[in-house]
């Protein structure tokens, strides 16, 4: 995780760690109403550092900001800089970047547009989110009891910060439980994603998915399983199911920037297949796995590259 050691980007300016203070009297602090974004840079072969879809998250941040009506001083370009200067000034050519959006303490009322915008970046190192055991053998899930917030509740397509207390309830049950996350439902009982995941099942040899109409976050690691099932001449269809089709799945699978592509052996007691990770998942994370790192020419525009001095370049961090 962050580190005193590293400095965070603030509305401008790299201040150090313990110098990265809000005031007590923040709006965000009281009713939650922030924007952020995860994102992942991977180290390449030659020892650079690469930002995977950048833009796309950074269109997604400034997005976000628009829907629930926060006038952001930042343009997609210079957030896009201020993501690479933190990394390199924090010597890092592999980490996880978290551009948080947040209102500044004013007038304590619930309705905040005369409260500051202000800004700051993090970025550590976060390896598997779900844990690397869980990668390579599948983890343990359970449907929550807690139904995702629908579309007339919330903005399912933006990251907002209060919205999480939605998945934190969900995992926090699912953890109680002994299972390794949650799987969430709407009100019509139609699976929708993790707690901080999309999820894609597989029945014979065809990937499924809910539609990105659905109240989903539209996840880019999920645009990115998708297009790149496509290209391996999987078939992917995006549609409604629910519990019993995914009982009835041959493989489940839960991807995001944070737990990449991770595959699932039981849900709720019931193994999954035959309780292995099975052969889409292997595929899907093998070609996942070398497009991050820039061993596959077909997805080099998904990768924003930099590089660090040349000394730091030969060992990275």
């Amino acid at each position: 995780m962050v580190t005193p050691t590293q400095s965070i980007w603030m509305d401008g300016t790299l201040i150090p760690w313990d110098q990265a203070n809000v005031h007590i009297l923040s709006h965000t602090l009281h009713y939650g109403m922030g924007i952020f974004e995860g994102i992942r840079a991977y180290r390449m072969d030659e020892g650079s550092g690469a930002v995977f879809r950048m833009q796309e998250h950074t269109r997604r941040l400034v997005e976000t900001a628009r829907m629930v009506g926060i006038a952001l001083p930042w343009s997609e370009s210079a957030i896009d800089e201020a993501i690479l200067a933190t990394l390199i000034a924090n010597e890092m050519t592999e980490a996880y970047v978290r551009p948080l959006v947040y209102l500044g303490p004013g007038p304590m009322d619930v309705v905040s547009h005369a409260n500051p915008v202000h800004m700051a970046i993090a970025v550590w190192p976060w390896g598997a989110y779900l844990g690397e055991a869980g990668v390579r053998a599948g983890i343990r899930c359970c449907i929550s009891t807690y139904t995702r917030l629908g579309g007339r509740a919330h903005l399912p397509k933006g990251k907002i910060v209060g919205h999480y207390v939605n998945s934190i309830l969900a995992k926090d049950e699912a953890h109680r439980l002994g299972f390794d996350e949650a799987l969430m439902a709407d009100d019509a009982g139609h699976i929708l994603e993790g707690s901080s995941e999309n999820i894609f099942i597989a029945r014979d040899g065809v990937l499924f998915t809910p539609p990105f109409e659905a109240d989903i976050l539209g996840g880019v690691t999920r645009d990115t399983v998708i297009r790149v099932a496509r290209d391996l001449g999987i078939e992917v269809q995006e549609r409604n199911f629910g519990r019993d089709l995914l009982y009835m799945a041959d493989e489940v699978i839960l991807t995001g920037t944070a737990a990449e592509v991770t595959p699932v052996r039981e849900i709720d007691g019931r193994p999954i297949g035959d309780g292995s990770v099975g052969p889409l998942a292997r595929r899907l994370q093998a070609a996942f796995a070398e497009l991050i790192r820039g061993r596959d020419p077909r997805y080099e525009p998904w990768l924003a590259r930099y590089a660090l001095t040349p000394a730091l370049q030969a060992t990275g961090s």
